[in-house]
């Protein structure tokens, strides 16, 4: 039985699942480096009874402690964000009146761009990453501050940042987390580490007109991913710039103005044109080489929106006198005793050999070539395909669509010449920042997409969507991202309105997460992130819109 003098102990669960105790009532980080030896990188916060923490809280009482590294989810989001604000500051210290904005992934790392006379060069790019390193020698401390949210207004407007004094001028919260790194504050949206010293794996990479941040991901924690020119991803990102030019915004805080002025209405129009705009250019391309083309292939993430861009992209076709024919992949999967299996050998569904690349081949062939082709169907009880005398054959101007994960995979339509493809690559790449400094992470977009789309046609709770994430994005990473520079086009199915339409939608769901489940930091920080926009209602969004995909409304969907 313990005694009222024994001092609380905190059990630290180990990368190896071994339990270390050591006394309560030392800062996180003084625990970390009794134990930093287990961990492969450096550890940048803990998960505290379940609920994150930074290095700086202090465990009074008994807990359990997981410690994180950059090799976790959450760790990995926490060093990008702090090896950020050290970016910021040395952009301060060597280029004092020039403006920074963080943009977008890019190349595995984070493309950012640094509004300076005269422009920003591959020089300069050098410099930064010298005075970086020499920042992190010097193992400044980046400290931490609550201050009222009218006090954070106020330190925002002196260091002029007018974007986040707009933006927290709607923050449901009455207090704000500060941080300040030498004469720089700050606010991120998320925990930073305590000292620059931990920042020690990074690269700068120059790449016109700006520059590419470079870090350590959580697959492999003690690596810098090489860089990869992605010319056709970054072209799509300047093509939503120019949309944001259009609007006249591109952060949270004057789309939440906007709103409040009532103007939420000609936001959505104009928004919903620039996305038939573009679904019509796309559909003029596929029509001036309509005697060459024979398969139109669209392909993207989970919760992209491709199944209701290829019900507009039909429209605008046929709108061009070609009437395009509908292939389900999910007709030419294999029986189900043949499915490849995944690591914990689970039936891999996502995997390409799950198709009968074969059949399909064969099938493809003969349909271009005129023939008739008796099509089968997937009986998903039964795990078989079944044939039920449901024959096709194309007419002039009539290519097959096919819309799947695997679209930009030569391996799908090996037998099919390239020049007689035309691959779409469609995403929800973002479209808004949070600030200057804070951009929208595309996958937490999607991720809100899915939790309400889930929940409204299929019956699950936003718990059990997140927990699945991880197995869709690692099927994402294999079969699409790697991909996505094979497209003859993109396009960005983000709508800049969106978030302010699923916030009231989204915010239910992810509050009825249990603080106890695995599954809450994702949710509590969905949760914190949706809070700063205002709401904005759904009678303007037009019967076509990507987004009626996942709320309800569509006119593609019974």
């Amino acid at each position: 039985m313990k005694k009222k003098s024994d001092k609380p102990t905190v059990n630290i669960i180990l990368p190896d699942h071994s339990t270390v105790t050591l006394q309560a009532g030392k800062s996180l980080l003084e625990l970390s480096e009794q134990i930093s030896l287990h961990y492969p990188t450096s550890i940048v916060a803990a998960l505290v009874n379940g609920k994150l923490k930074d290095l700086t809280y202090i465990p009074e009482d008994a807990a359990v402690i997981r410690f994180l590294d950059i090799g976790t989810k959450e760790g990995a989001s926490i060093y990008q964000r702090s090896l950020t604000l050290l970016l910021i500051y040395a952009t301060r210290l060597l280029y004092p009146q020039a403006q920074i904005q963080v943009e977008h992934s890019l190349g595995k790392g984070l493309y950012c761009e640094i509004d300076k006379s005269p422009p920003l060069t591959a020089e300069d790019v050098k410099a930064l990453e010298k005075k970086m390193r020499e920042l992190i020698a010097q193992n400044l401390p980046i400290k931490k501050n609550k201050v009222p949210i009218e006090e954070a207004g106020q330190i925002f407007q002196q260091e002029g940042f007018q974007d986040k004094a707009l933006f927290y001028k709607y923050w449901p919260e009455e207090k704000l987390t500060i941080y300040t790194l030498g004469d720089l504050k700050d606010s991120l949206h998320g925990y930073m580490v305590p000292s620059t010293g931990i920042l020690r794996l990074f690269a700068l990479q120059y790449r016109a007109p700006g520059l590419v941040l470079r870090f350590p991901h959580e697959k492999d924690p003690q690596t810098i991913p090489p860089y990869i020119e992605q010319p056709k991803l970054f072209e799509i990102f300047r093509e939503t710039e120019k949309w944001a030019e259009i609007l006249g915004f591109d952060t949270v805080g004057v789309l939440n103005d906007r709103i409040k002025q009532g103007e939420g209405s000609d936001i959505i129009r104009i928004t919903e044109a620039l996305h038939e705009k573009k679904v019509a250019q796309i559909a003029d391309m596929i029509s001036k080489q309509k005697d060459e083309i024979s398969i139109i292939l669209i392909a993207g993430p989970s919760s992209s929106g491709k199944t209701t861009f290829a019900q507009r992209l039909r429209i605008q076709l046929l709108v061009n006198g070609i009437r395009p024919f509908p292939i389900s992949l999910d007709d030419y999967f294999v029986d189900r005793g043949h499915t490849p299996v995944d690591e914990s050998n689970n039936p891999d569904f996502e995997h390409i050999e799950a198709i009968d690349l074969e059949l399909f081949n064969t099938h493809l062939l003969r349909l271009i070539d005129g023939k008739e082709v008796e099509i089968p169907t997937f009986n998903f009880t039964t795990g078989a395909r079944e044939y039920s005398g449901h024959k096709i054959k194309l007419q002039k101007n009539q290519p097959l669509i096919i819309e799947g994960i695997h679209g930009l995979n030569e391996r799908l339509t090996q037998s099919i010449p390239r020049h007689k493809k035309f691959k779409i690559y469609v995403s929800a790449l973002t479209a808004l920042n949070v600030d200057r400094h804070t951009r929208i992470h595309t996958t937490d977009t999607r991720l809100i997409r899915r939790i309400v789309r889930d929940n409204q046609f299929r019956g699950t709770n936003a718990q059990k969507t997140i927990r699945r994430w991880p197995s869709v994005r690692r099927g994402e990473e294999q079969n699409i991202f790697q991909l996505q520079e094979e497209a003859d086009i993109m396009f960005n199915s983000s709508l800049v309105y969106e978030l302010a339409v699923l916030k009231p939608l989204a915010e239910p769901l992810l509050k009825e997460i249990d603080q106890t489940a695995p599954e809450f930091v994702d949710a509590k920080h969905l949760v914190l992130f949706l809070s700063g926009f205002v709401p904005l209602g759904t009678k303007d969004i037009p019967a076509n819109s990507i987004i009626r995909e996942f709320i309800g409304g569509s006119c593609f969907y019974c």
